[in-house]
Parts: structure tokens; sequence; C-alpha cells
């Protein structure tokens, strides 16, 4: 009785290649989608545009390449038209504008912009002149950048002008904070030496007797210091 004849190994060779074949296929797989799963991850966030591009066929290409990293473009101003309107009209989370050469009239228009709806603004150009970088830095721009936009380094770029913008929001409206705390810390002062000067009273009894009145009539200590800054000019 003969026994069954041992599997070649040709044949042996044959299913493990194709196994090896059908693992390497699926890996790759798992490759591409974890990767198409990063990068859907990494533009989550969509972004309103406002583009200012004075080129009507510039626009186009723009509008796709920002459309590939997350980006909607929510509205088109040339460089000749309101920017600050259309800011107000479109909301945009970021202002990109797209210039040869940035003018005058372009920069006032986004100081304008960073004084009644500040907006992160990115800048693309070809001018490279100190002076015109040095305005554009002043005039509210957070990321002016020379050559024009590049598909592959766009998003950044944008992250990162947001990033510094809010950054520069936060210190602002601490020094602002800070700002209105000595004003009122002089007012107060102010009001003290009145009270001393006029009921003969000492800088402690004074400040208490503010505080006191400021509780009982259920407003705050600046408020009271002003009342009685006011009333004294008008003994004057």
């Amino acid at each position: 009785m003969s026994g069954a004849a041992p599997p070649s190994s040709k044949g042996t060779l044959e299913t493990s290649h194709t196994e090896s074949a059908s693992t390497d296929s699926g890996a790759t797989r798992l490759s591409s989608s974890s990767r198409g799963m990063r990068e859907e991850n990494a533009y989550k966030r969509r972004l309103r545009v406002l583009l200012v591009d004075d080129s009507d066929v510039r626009r186009a290409s723009i509008e796709a390449s920002l459309a590939e990293v997350g980006c909607e473009v929510v509205g088109f101003v040339s460089n000749q038209d309101d920017v600050l309107s259309r800011v107000h009209r479109a909301n945009p989370d970021v202002v990109i504008i797209d210039l040869d050469s940035p003018g005058r009239d372009t920069l006032d228009s986004l100081q304008s912009i960073q004084s009644t709806a500040p907006r992160p603004i990115v800048m693309f150009t070809q001018d490279d002149d100190g002076a015109t970088i040095a305005r554009a830095t002043r005039a509210g721009v957070s990321a002016y950048v020379v050559d024009g936009i590049s598909s592959k380094r766009v998003r950044p770029i944008i992250d990162a002008a947001i990033e510094r913008f809010q950054q520069f929001r936060v210190l602002t409206e601490e020094l602002e904070k800070t700002r209105a705390q000595l004003e009122e810390r002089k007012v107060i002062d102010k009001a003290k030496g009145i009270l001393m000067k006029q009921r003969g009273m000492s800088e402690d009894d004074a400040y208490k007797a503010m505080r006191s009145l400021a509780m009982s009539s259920n407003k705050r200590l600046i408020e009271v210091a002003d009342g009685i800054v006011a009333a004294a000019k008008l003994l004057l």
C-alpha cells in the first residue's frame, strides 16, 4: 500500500509566496488607510479663508490648493476693494493675501482690520524689501512669506500664523488689563488723598471708608473713587 506523495517544495514555496504577497498587500492597505486618517485628523478643523488677490486666474489655483489642506475660501477681494467691510461680512478665520507687492493702501486696510475686527493675516508676496516687511508687521500681518504660495507648506504656515496671532492677543489683553488696573489705582489713590485732606483721615481710614461705601451701594471701588474725584472738582 503506497503512502500519499509528500507536497513538492515548489508548491510550498508558491503557497508561502502567495501568503507573503497577501500580507504585504494588506499591510500596504493599512498603511495607506492610516496615512489617510492622519492627514484627515491633521486638517480636521476646516478654516474659513478670505482671499485677497488681484489675479482671477491665480485665485482658482489658490482656492484648489487651499481646499486640499482643509481651507474653505468664503470670499474673494481685490487689492482695490474695501477689505475691512468684506472681513465683517465674511467673518473668516484667517485672511490670506497673495500680492506681488502690497501697497500702502493695502497695509492701511490691514491695520484697520486689526483695530476693529482682529484676524490672523498671512501675506504671500514677491516683495522682500525690508521696509515693506516692517510696515506689514506693524500693520498686523502674522506671517510674511516671500516667493508665493506652496501647496505643501501653506497649511503649516497658516496654523503657525494663527497660533502667533492668538498668543499676541493674549499678551495684548494682559497688557491692557494691567494698564487699566494701574489707572484705577491712580484714581483710588487720588480719592484717598482728597478724603485725607478734607476730612483729616488717615490713609487706612480713607480706604476703609471708600470700601464701606462701595459695599453698601453695591458699586465697585473705582466707581466710588471716581465719584469722590468728580465731586472734589465741582467744589474747586
